[in-house]
């Protein structure tokens, strides 16, 4: 009989890539691991892995394992998700959550209010990270519901093996220090800016692609990106007192916030979208988290 435990094994070893990868990330020493996978083989009756460098790679028979083994933890979460339910005489269980840092503050934690009344019987568990750290723990069942962004034409990596629902669609908008010269314009024109230092995300992130992009493509200049945090407050700190400007959506800053101006575009912008991922097969619990964080924001915007 093949062990769903070692399954849970084999699927991470799979999308982590090493040994080392997928013991670290579960707790575990590499020699622990392997000896759990070489029993694996063995109750299987066939080699699982092959090594390639320093990495490891599944056999015929390990992918057929591995796609066995998402059909049955898939089975094994719908079923400790109905008894939890039918056990409490409501929806019950753990639903885990992760986005990025607004969609925490604005659509994840007014979620968990409302559902805090709405379905006691569930416990929402919640962290800052950010899609693509966060798409293994998704895929291995660590995570349950993910929230992300996506700049337009700044497609992020598709994942067919998810469902995938937009919470919401939203403008960029110019940022500026209430006294700049242009704050009195109802709409901006970005290539007027082209002198001013700017505060953005760090490198690698979408929001620091997005902004480049904006400025060459846009204003048809080269920012000089003097200040950078993956903290938005700082960066509409830096607004406010250092005279630098921002590209920032909706989302992240209130429209009456002191010391600074929100703008819109004057003729082309850019718009961002924020997703939800969850694997295909939604739980009872799971989808009344979902339709909850899609009602946060409406669903379709603001």
């Amino acid at each position: 009989m093949i062990d769903l435990h070692r399954l849970r094994l084999l699927r991470e070893v799979h999308v982590r890539g090493t040994l080392h990868a997928a013991a670290r990330s579960l707790g575990y020493s590499p020699s622990a691991v392997s000896q759990q996978l070489a029993v694996l083989e063995r109750e299987a009756g066939a080699p699982l892995l092959t090594r390639v460098g320093r990495n490891v790679r599944l056999t015929e028979a390990g992918q057929v394992l591995v796609r066995h083994a998402d059909l049955l933890l898939d089975g094994v979460e719908a079923a400790q998700a109905e008894v939890d339910a039918v056990a409490a005489g409501r929806l019950a269980g753990t639903v885990r959550i992760a986005a990025f840092q607004s969609a925490f503050l604005q659509i994840v934690a007014p979620t968990i209010r409302a559902l805090s009344t709405q379905h006691p019987g569930i416990r929402l568990e919640a962290t800052e990270a950010d899609v693509e750290q966060s798409v293994p723990a998704l895929r291995l069942h660590q995570l349950d519901v993910l929230l992300g962004d996506e700049y337009q034409d700044q497609p992020r990596v598709l994942h067919p093996q998810f469902q995938r629902d937009t919470v919401l669609r939203e403008p960029v908008n110019i940022v500026l220090p209430a006294d700049h010269p242009q704050a009195s314009s109802r709409h901006i024109t970005l290539s007027r800016l082209s002198g001013l230092p700017w505060a953005a995300c760090q490198p690698g992130t979408g929001h620091h692609e997005m902004h480049l992009r904006a400025c060459r493509q846009l204003g048809g200049f080269e920012p000089d990106l003097r200040y950078t945090s993956d903290d938005l407050l700082i960066l509409l700190e830096m607004v406010r007192t250092a005279g630098a400007g921002a590209l920032l959506p909706d989302l992240v800053i209130d429209a009456d916030a002191p010391g600074v101006v929100v703008r819109p575009f004057d003729v082309q912008g850019v718009e961002r979208e924020i997703f939800l991922l969850t694997r295909q097969n939604r739980s009872p619990t799971i989808q009344a988290v979902t339709e909850g964080l899609l009602a946060a924001r409406g669903g379709s915007g603001t």
